[in-house]
């Protein structure tokens, strides 16, 4: 079996979006004067593997429930047959062992021998999240066929990302972080829902019953606008709440395309044109993730 079809099937544009929590909490610690190359780079390549499976396992589940049969967008590997599912179920099995032992080097070296709590309770995070990867698409009780994708992202990709980070490097938990927290989660529940209205016509044959498919198009777009100006909401308090200079706003660069891109939606009406506006607004988290974090310690 081709190589090539893996990293496909690993879905490399997800990626920078999964990263970005990591990137806010990492500079919401250096600006507290504390940071840690190594924990830093383990816990992009944890989160990266946490991201490797949910995409591997979306491949899997979505494949064998025939619902990618007909989808827009990137081909899947499952449903194409280019990976069967007892291979695809392989490479769930081999990069879960990867990112946990990887999580583990985290765990460590962010709280050694002297925080055993601490070190537990990241474990028991580390594999609430890889259950929680396999089971929005994979079993009977899949949530993500429940209209629970969302909530999944906002607190695995928003939280437990910016919060949990900022906590591995400062052994501290503040509430004001909560706010840019939100506006990762949101942003990347924006990528999700824009997805999601992609596939609704396909998604809504097969019985993935998304936010998208129960509420229908037209509100999906006015869910989307809103999820898009809360996160900016946030970050703007936050950024009040610690206003040194007007450095700090830089991020406010990241929402131009954002803005772009809400009329793009908005005047579009066939869903089949929204799939290369996800790269889009993927990256464009990515760059809020960077430029707020950069307006923080300059």
């Amino acid at each position: 079996m081709s190589i090539k079809n893996y990293i496909k099937a690993a879905r490399l544009r997800t990626l920078p979006l999964s990263i970005s929590g990591i990137i806010v909490g990492s500079f919401l610690a250096l600006s507290a004067g504390f940071f840690d190359w190594y924990i830093c780079i383990l816990s992009i390549f944890t989160t990266i593997g946490f991201q490797v499976i949910s995409n591997f396992a979306n491949d899997y589940g979505d494949g064998i429930k025939g619902t990618d049969t007909k989808r827009i967008g990137e081909e899947r590997m499952v449903s194409s047959g280019k990976i069967s599912p007892k291979q695809m179920k392989l490479a769930i099995i081999y990069t879960t062992i990867v990112t946990i032992i990887t999580a583990v080097m985290l765990i460590y070296k962010a709280f050694g021998s002297s925080n055993f709590g601490y070190s537990v309770l990241f474990f028991c995070l580390g594999i609430i999240s890889v259950i929680a990867a396999v089971k929005y698409t994979v079993g009977g009780s899949a949530y993500g066929y429940s209209g629970f994708g969302d909530l999944f992202v906002f607190v695995f990709f928003g939280l437990l990302s910016v919060m949990g980070s900022y906590f591995l490097y400062t052994k501290q938990v503040h509430s004001i972080i909560l706010l840019p927290a939100f506006s990762i989660g949101l942003l990347s529940s924006a990528v999700l829902n824009l997805n999601n209205m992609r596939d609704r016509k396909n998604d809504e044959i097969s019985n993935k019953n998304t936010i998208v498919v129960k509420i229908g198009s037209k509100a999906a777009k006015s869910y989307h606008y809103s999820l898009l100006f809360l996160s900016l909401v946030f970050a703007i308090i936050f950024v009040f709440s610690k206003y040194t200079n007007t450095v700090q706003f830089i991020f406010l660069l990241a929402y131009i395309p954002l803005c772009i891109h809400m009329i793009y939606v908005y005047k579009s009406d066939d869903a089949s044109n929204l799939d290369g506006e996800l790269k889009k607004v993927a990256l464009s988290t990515f760059l809020f993730a960077i430029l707020f974090g950069l307006g923080q310690v300059l």
